[in-house]
């Protein structure tokens, strides 16, 4: 390794079989390895970093004892050596290494060219030709793959050095081939904006190592605007007050508050981000908010945009301004059979009457069969009707409800590589009707881009559950527009109607609503399993999933049951409910193919979620929440493909599997949108400081059919009494209602 110390340990060759542990983060790993000399195979632990199976590495380091698992070779650093033995050379190729060889192919290679087939790669590509139904165009697809290959370790040979794991050092080597050892050298913060999965804290370690001081300009308007990026992503802030934002930064950056506020004034005055006096609690004092530029100018422009619809004096619905509506509300009912409720009503004239209007509602209140009806009465009159969701399962279900075709939003916008839209002001959308369901999930980024595509004149009407948790990404845009003051006309529907009573799911999503303990006996469809401790509630809750439920109910545990969490860390988070739930539901089988990725290993079979926004993924990109299932794994291609649930197959290299995760279980937060036949809710006092009214309340109507609570009557009654909403950062009401 560079500038190490002459070494006096101990020296280990041996060829690694496979990766049992991988940290992603640190990159610390156990893993099994060969060392040829026959026996049992070896553990070896320590920083790995890049290792793959197949691989001859030389490891440095110290021979030591587990107290459970027994003797290991504990790693300190180590290098790939090239095998040179036909054998090694065919398990090296045929590792998957190598993109376009495979074990088949890897074999057919060392047949023909025996222990010198690596020099041929190497020297003489252009050879692998002569193997048998080798054409030209894989023979210069193999001899580029091994070319990248070369030059990402010697990139990562750097790498290492400061802490970069592997998946990060493809990453960064994708992004700036040859230069990246000097934009890590000289520039550890440019990392940060412009490759995905490193953040602030990656960039200030590998930093710190290259020798940037501790107090420079170029690390605090770093951690500024890192911790502006955590509040947005995290918190779901559009900006922070100066105060915070310098208080936290000066937490997070350990300097003096004096630097700190010297570089916000300079980032200010650079434009890197924005100082706006908003409207605070107290009217005599405004809040000094600071704003990353992206939210403020959405915020600006979401409201201006909201404006100018409501204002256009262009009608595309003119038609329904001077209706009879006691003979269409008529027609309507011959034509469904059901007499609307006096609020259905009202929400049916105000969407096809005024040019933006709210639709919100609980449980059982008829905000479905409204928007059915809406989109009936305009289809009657011809208007050409879009119909839109956050995510592919609302979708689907907007599409069952009404018969007409929905899209997600971002795929009815066309959103393209970089987020922009390929429909805006400039190329609005081509409709007179745009009904947007599940609004409550639209974040203040999409809700800008959609407010933009809406043509002059058209209808736009947001549908969803305001009492639900905003959205993940930053803001709160149905309550904002729902805010004392603001000019958007609403209705709220409140009649449960008595079909919805019968269902326990629905009594009880409104009794937690109200601050009322939920019923847990004596219902057929909601249940309470009691667990204390949250190691126990993890093990019942997979012992639901996986046998229960399936037993009393005939539901596919994959498909039908969703467990969400309050938190993904934790014995019963998200995180450790995924790795129980696919050891019951898809275990490792010999002979059939699995790819390890850090902690995580994929199979064939398992639920996953996508979690970044990839535009340059399927025909319109992935985005961030979408759910699928693997369908297929490709060792030799180095491919793993996904069926969403918009029914669409991508290919995910082996590289990019850290924009997946395991989804048999996920947060309240991400299931929002989405409905499940079943869901089970782990719900423990380890949890406490996430348990609110309107998380339980928003997993609780997650469920169509079946809720099962695991956990502790003390957490559950935590949620209930905690009304707090979590009040966020926004000043879109303040904006909407000053014009």
């Amino acid at each position: 390794m560079i500038g190490r110390e002459p070494f006096r340990g101990a020296v280990l060759d041996a060829v690694l079989e496979r990766i049992t542990y991988a940290n992603e983060e640190t990159g610390y790993t156990v893993a099994r390895v060969d060392t040829g000399r026959g026996g049992d195979l070896v553990t070896v632990v320590g920083a790995l970093l890049g290792a793959q199976p197949g691989e001859s590495l030389r490891m440095r380091g110290r021979w030591g004892s587990h107290p459970q698992y027994g003797r290991q070779f504990q790693v300190e650093d180590y290098t790939t050596v090239l095998p040179a033995t036909v054998q090694g050379v065919q398990r090296y190729l045929g590792s998957g290494l190598i993109k376009g060889i495979g074990p088949r192919l890897a074999e057919r290679i060392v047949e023909h060219f025996g222990v010198a087939a690596l020099d041929v790669i190497e020297k003489e590509p252009e050879r692998l030709i002569e193997v048998p139904k080798l054409g030209p165009k894989r023979t210069r697809a193999i001899a580029e793959a091994w070319e990248e290959q070369k030059a990402i370790k010697e990139v990562m040979v750097f790498l290492q050095g400061v802490g970069v794991s592997t998946s990060l050092a493809v990453r960064i080597y994708k992004q700036y081939g040859d230069a990246s050892i000097g934009v890590v050298r000289n520039e550890p913060y440019r990392l940060a904006t412009d490759v995905w999965g490193i953040g602030f804290r990656t960039a200030d370690t590998i930093a710190k190592a290259v020798g940037i001081p501790h107090d420079s300009p170029q690390r605090i308007k770093a951690g500024l605007l890192f911790t502006l990026s955590e509040a947005t992503d995290g918190g779901g802030h559009c900006f922070l007050p100066e105060p915070r934002l310098i208080s936290d930064a000066v937490q997070i950056l350990q300097v003096d508050t004096g630097d700190v506020i010297e570089c916000l004034g300079e980032l200010v005055a650079e434009d890197g981000v924005v100082r706006e006096e908003v409207p605070s609690e107290d009217p005599a004092t405004p809040t000094a908010a600071i704003y990353l530029v992206p939210f403020h100018r959405a915020e600006i422009s979401v409201a201006g945009q909201l404006r100018r619809l409501l204002n256009t004096g262009a009608d595309r619905l003119a038609a329904f301004a001077s209706v009879d509506w006691d003979r269409a509300l008529g027609w309507l009912r011959e034509r469904t059979g059901v007499e609307l409720a006096p609020a259905q009503r009202d929400a049916v004239q105000l969407a096809l009457t005024s040019r933006v209007a709210v639709l919100t509602g609980g449980p059982g209140c008829g905000k479905s069969f409204t928007v059915r009806s809406i989109v009936t009465l305009a289809l009657a009159r011809q208007a050409k009707v879009i119909l839109a969701a956050p995510t592919g399962r609302a979708a689907k279900r907007l599409t069952e409800l009404t018969g007409h075709e929905a899209s997600t939003v971002h795929r009815l916008l066309e959103l393209r590589p970089g987020g922009d839209a390929a429909f805006d002001r400039d190329r609005p959308l081509d409709a007179d009707l745009i009904v947007v369901d599940e609004a409550s999930m639209v974040d203040l980024l999409l809700a800008n881009k959609l407010a933009k595509a809406v043509p002059p004149g058209a209808h736009l009407l947001l549908v969803g559950d305001v009492d639900q948790l905003p959205s993940v990404g930053a803001g709160q845009v149905l309550r904002d527009l729902l805010a004392e003051g603001t000019p958007i006309p609403h209705v709220r529907l409140t009649q449960v109607f008595r079909a919805a009573t019968e269902s326990g799911v629905v009594t009880n999503a409104h009794r937690i609503n109200r601050g009322d303990y939920p019923l847990v006996r004596g219902l057929p469809d909601f249940f309470l399993f009691a667990a204390e401790e949250a190691e126990e509630a993890a093990k019942i809750t997979a012992e639901v999933v996986a046998r229960r439920i399936p037993a009393k109910f005939g539901l596919d545990p994959r498909r039908d049951v969703q467990v969400l969490t309050p938190m993904h860390r934790g014995p019963a988070g998200a995180g450790a409910l995924n790795t129980l739930l696919q050891e019951a539901l898809t275990p490792s089988r010999p002979n059939v193919a699995e790819r390890r990725f850090g902690s995580r290993t994929f199979r064939v079979g398992d639920k996953v979620t996508q979690v970044r926004n990839n535009y340059d993924k399927g025909a319109s990109g992935v985005f961030n929440g979408t759910l699928g299932v693997v369908t297929a794994l490709d060792v030799e291609n180095q491919t793993l493909t996904i069926r969403t649930d918009e029914d669409e197959d991508i290919d995910y290299d082996f590289g990019e599997l850290d924009e997946l995760t395991h989804a048999y279980a996920v947060t309240i937060h991400r299931s929002q949108g989405s409905e499940y036949p079943a869901v089970v809710i782990p719900l423990t006092t380890s949890a406490w400081m996430m348990l609110q009214r309107n998380l339980l309340y928003t997993a609780v109507t997650r469920a169509k059919k079946l809720v099962v609570l695991v956990g502790s009557r003390r957490a559950i009654g935590q949620a209930v009494r905690a009304a707090g909403h979590g009040q966020r950062h926004t000043a879109l009401d303040h904006r909407l209602r000053s014009g």
